[in-house]
């Protein structure tokens, strides 16, 4: 056996193949949700997956405002930011984001896991969120993605 004829193939951004999935959101918990896509947006689910390059998959997720907390999250969890100026910070709880930005309530969960680098925000701009059911890429053909199916 030649074992100088095996190599390792390393992805990158021409030789990934990228498509677009649609992920329904109703009924999914935030955190289970989120690693779910954030692991498809990374591209961790492929066999030519390469730390270091953009190899994942553009994610649309729809009805984000129909999510679910699981325990008193929904009530107790607290989203804290900075205005920049002295005693400028503020908090909002995941109640008052889920009834007023909903789209949002996902995309700070799902940027949290990605990498906290110049390809964690290059790989932020894969994923779209929309409230209800309508979406704008329907000009790139995204196939339906069952997250309940994916490990």
């Amino acid at each position: 056996m030649d074992t100088l004829s095996y190599r390792t193939v390393s992805g990158n951004k021409e030789t990934a193949n990228k498509k677009w999935l649609v992920v329904d959101a109703e009924g999914q918990t935030v955190g289970r949700l989120a690693s779910k896509v954030a692991k498809i947006i990374r591209g961790k689910h492929k066999t030519n997956f390469t730390p270091h390059a953009d190899c994942g998959d553009n994610v649309i997720v729809i009805n984000a405002e129909k999510v679910s907390f699981s325990g008193a999250k929904l009530v107790n969890k607290e989203y804290v930011r900075y205005t920049g100026y002295p005693g400028g910070q503020r908090f909002t709880s995941a109640q008052d984001m889920l009834r007023k930005h909903p789209e949002r309530l996902i995309e700070k969960a799902v940027k949290g896991m990605l990498p906290k680098n110049t390809l964690g925000r290059r790989l932020f701009t894969n994923l779209k969120v929309y409230t209800g059911t309508e979406h704008k890429q329907e000009a790139q053909k995204p196939e339906v993605f069952n997250l309940d199916t994916f490990k």
